[in-house]
């Protein structure tokens, strides 16, 4: 894995075809390998809240292997209560202040406050929301999240009309808004082989409390890559900060 806090090259595209073509396959490898990884290694949790939040046409199904794995070392793994992710519908500081209520309510339920995982067009959210609600926020770590994409650099166009009705639309006031960092502790993992979104959209820029982390994988297989599942491990596990 690598760590860096470079920006991301001028002109980006979204991955080939040839390399979203193959997506299934690595993810079906990295499932099999999550199997042989020694988790005895992993950090003991201090038992915090987490609430997970999935990527673009997913659900809570899609992200159980991430869920078990925090869930083993002691975390209180929430999901975000939304069901299928079919993106954001209607005003979109409407849909944030729906999805930060349920962030309160489990950051009062256990007094502590929470740590956001969001996949893809989930960590989007999980960023937003960490904007909105800071001190009840412990950190934030995304998982091939393009916050820097106005959606022509990805593959999923189609599949978020799709399931939206609506085709993905970035002015440049909501992509300054997305691209800045979340003011509290931020990792975005990211694959430079991800078939999805183009990987320079989701490095982090510039002076930020956050960390850059690549790994070796597909976009479909990131919530169950033993790399990113050993990454979010030692996250979880850093001492909260003030």
């Amino acid at each position: 894995m690598n760590k860096s806090m470079a920006a991301p090259h001028p002109q980006v595209v979204a991955p080939s075809l040839a390399l979203l073509g193959v997506e299934p396959f690595r993810a079906v490898i990295e499932y099999a390998t999550m199997h042989l990884m020694d988790r005895e290694a992993l950090p003991e949790g201090d038992g915090h809240p987490v609430i997970i939040f999935p990527g673009l046409a997913a659900d809570k199904r899609s992200l159980v292997p991430l869920r078990n794995c925090c869930e083993a070392l002691g975390y209180a793994v929430y999901d975000w209560e939304q069901g299928f992710n079919t993106g954001p519908k209607g005003d979109i500081d409407e849909w944030l202040h729906n999805l930060a209520t349920h962030v309160r309510g489990v950051a009062s339920l256990h007094n502590r406050r929470v740590s956001l995982v969001g996949w893809s067009l989930g960590g989007i959210y999980a960023r937003e929301i960490a904007k909105l609600q800071a001190p009840m926020v412990r950190q934030v770590i995304t998982l091939g999240t393009p916050f820097l994409s106005r959606g022509e650099e990805t593959n999923v166009a189609w599949l978020y009309r799709l399931v939206n009705g609506q085709p993905p639309f970035v002015d440049d006031k909501l992509a300054a808004r997305l691209r800045e960092t979340p003011p509290v502790p931020t990792t975005s993992i990211y694959s430079r082989t991800d078939g999805v979104v183009a990987w320079e959209t989701c490095v982090l820029e510039g002076d930020c409390d956050g960390e850059n982390v690549e790994v070796e994988g597909s976009h479909m297989g990131l919530p169950w890559n033993p790399q990113v599942l050993a990454i979010v491990a030692e996250r979880l596990a850093r001492p909260e900060t003030a």
